[in-house]
């Protein structure tokens, strides 16, 4: 049905435009990089028929797939984002293939010893006798999200090269920052004008989600002050060591590392001080928007108890909000959740139907009044030097939109 050759060569295209997004740049896009990748699926969609091709502005690109129906049936949407995580550098992607993995360890890099492990990544053996695109341990591969943009583009390509297979109006969009949080922010959904729409931003095979954790940060400033250390007794106050009774009153347990499913968390990302000024960077995510609240008191009340015990006002917390969870503006659409996972058991696809513990553009997209769950685009270890993609999940997403695209079209006759 899908060239496996041909939706390899589009994938590697992607991946080696550098789109790396950046969380510290206020401009929109974050980085100018990402129109490089953004003119090369404008042009590519012109190329393969798509109609109303539009780049705006802000390096959003919209695009209409007409109906071939002879009657309304509502317009849907698939959207996956340009840009890649600044966690780890997407510059000068080397993409490697590994045809027929037979369940080995895979040398990425010889000389600086870097392996992919079934022993550690033991998702690597679903894998037996498919082929993967790894990378070559240098930096990320970007299959957040550019396996969903090759999906997208080869889904629609099919469709315009097979017009027996019956659909309604299809717009697709790509968005730029969704890595920083912002990939949401400026789109024009009344412009896009789908009744609902699939992110194809999941990770393994199968994923079909349309829960996600309520996100804030928070950033925690303790000010100190500096004595010379030989004069220093009853005058000097080391905001480090403050800041380390700050972490230590959070609970140990509730952090990333020792959490799973619904289990929300505080992670602390980074830290940066001296004696006399030390911030803390904290992510807070919860499923639940109770606790979630909670959580964010908490960390309040202990800044609160040391400015008391300390008598000084020296703990600050910022705390903003970034996302909530979509479950409850898609519970009331539950058959467009429903029309996905149909469509995956009908192609051979067990669903795996389970939170996501982080956020999509969907997320904000379904506050904005898109519905918007969040489908597999096939890819593994998201954000760092062991993400691999197996090339059949890509041609499975493939199928998904399309069968999707077919399915909406028959429920609606």
């Amino acid at each position: 049905m899908i060239d496996k050759q041909y939706i390899t060569d589009r994938f590697i295209k992607y991946v080696t435009i550098d789109t790396e997004s950046d969380p510290n740049n206020p401009a929109f896009p974050s980085t100018e990089k990402q129109w490089n990748l953004a003119k090369v699926l404008e042009q590519e969609l012109n190329e393969i028929g798509m109609q109303e091709v539009a780049l705006d502005e802000n390096c959003y690109l919209m695009a209409t797939l007409p109906s071939n129906l002879e009657y309304e049936v509502p317009t849907i949407g698939f959207i996956s984002h340009i840009d890649t995580s600044p966690d780890f550098t997407g510059a000068n992607v080397k993409p490697r293939i590994v045809e027929n993995y037979q369940g080995n360890d895979i040398i990425l890099n010889e000389e600086k010893k870097i392996i992919l492990s079934p022993d550690y990544f033991d998702d690597l053996l679903q894998y037996k006798g498919q082929t993967l695109i790894t990378t070559d341990g240098t930096t990320l591969l970007g299959a957040d999200d550019k396996a969903g943009i090759t999906e997208i583009v080869s889904a629609m390509e099919y469709l315009i090269n097979n017009p027996s297979i019956k659909h309604g109006k299809i717009r697709i969009c790509f968005t730029p920052d969704e890595e920083v949080g912002k990939g949401a922010h400026l789109f024009d959904i009344e412009k896009f004008g789908a009744a609902w729409a699939y992110t194809m931003d999941g990770s393994q095979i199968g994923e079909l989600e349309y829960e996600n954790f309520n996100a804030a940060s928070a950033k925690v400033t303790i000010t100190g002050k500096i004595v010379h250390p030989g004069y220093a007794k009853g005058k000097m106050i080391n905001a480090m060591l403050i800041a380390n009774e700050y972490i230590s009153a959070l609970p140990m347990h509730e952090v990333p590392e020792k959490t799973t499913d619904y289990e929300g968390f505080f992670h602390l990302h980074d830290m940066n001080g001296n004696v006399e000024k030390t911030v803390l960077e904290y992510i807070i995510r919860d499923h639940d928007l109770d606790i979630f609240e909670k959580r964010k008191y908490l960390m309040q009340k202990i800044a609160f108890d040391f400015n008391q015990r300390l008598e000084q006002d020296l703990v600050h917390v910022e705390i903003k909000n970034q996302y909530f969870n979509m479950k409850e503006k898609i519970t009331p659409v539950m058959h467009i959740v429903d029309i996905a996972e149909k469509v995956m058991q009908e192609i051979g696809i067990k669903p795996l139907i389970k939170p996501i513990r982080g956020g999509t553009d969907g997320s904000q997209l379904s506050y904005k009044g898109l519905p918007c769950p969040n489908i597999f685009a096939g890819g593994h270890n998201f954000h760092g030097r062991f993400e691999y993609v197996p090339v059949e999940s890509m041609i499975k997403a493939t199928e998904v939109i399309i069968g999707i695209a077919q399915k909406v079209g028959e429920k609606y006759k």
